[in-house]
């Protein structure tokens, strides 16, 4: 499924785009949730979740400058 509109110009990714993006393993992704260092995903249906496209976005900005920051 690709990426789905919603209103006011939201973007909703599935898992699968939001690992590309990242690179993270699945296992990985849940963890860091669990751990609060990552964002959560929004319930789309009963069984259905998805990720907000600027919250994914935001999180590998903010990774970017941490991780060069410490150099």
């Amino acid at each position: 499924m690709s990426s789905q509109q919603l209103q006011h110009g939201l973007t909703v990714l599935r898992r699968p785009q939001v690992q590309r993006r990242t690179g993270l393993a699945r296992s990985s992704m849940y963890a860091l949730i669990a751990s609060g260092q990552f964002p959560s995903p929004i319930n789309l249906t009963a069984h259905t979740v998805g990720w907000l496209e600027h919250e994914i976005e935001s999180w590998i900005t903010q990774r970017t400058q941490e991780s060069r920051a410490s150099k």
